[in-house]
């Protein structure tokens, strides 16, 4: 089982990007997924989540802002991110609780860069 991200790069402030995380393997079901975050310097932190029923959470920073979803035909999940700013820079990663055969994992992508700069 893996996770796939992809979708990161180089944005002006205000601008918008769309990040997608797609899991691949001997999958049953997949519970929360999820995107992380973690600048240089600070810890990872929680940006959005999404259960399997399509019910969101996300960080104060980005409300109103990002917007998670998924595609549980796919085993995608999407983060829409708008009105970025230049401290939404860091490192992304996707997360899944995943139940595979034998075994139930909490899943980690590679992780993608995201840079808001002019």
């Amino acid at each position: 089982v893996q996770l796939q991200a992809s979708g990161g790069g180089l944005v002006q402030p205000g601008g918008s990007l769309r990040l997608s995380c797609a899991a691949s393997g001997s999958i049953i079901a997949i519970n929360t997924m999820g995107w992380y975050r973690q600048a240089p310097g600070k810890q990872r932190e929680l940006v959005a989540s999404i259960t399997s029923v399509a019910s969101t959470s996300y960080a104060d920073s980005v409300k109103g802002r990002f917007t998670i979803s998924r595609d549980n035909t796919q085993n995608v999940v999407y983060l829409q991110m708008n009105s970025l700013k230049p401290e939404d820079t860091a490192v992304y990663y996707c997360n899944a609780n995943i139940w595979t055969v034998g075994s139930y994992r909490d899943q980690w992508g590679q992780g993608t860069q995201v840079t808001v700069s002019s």
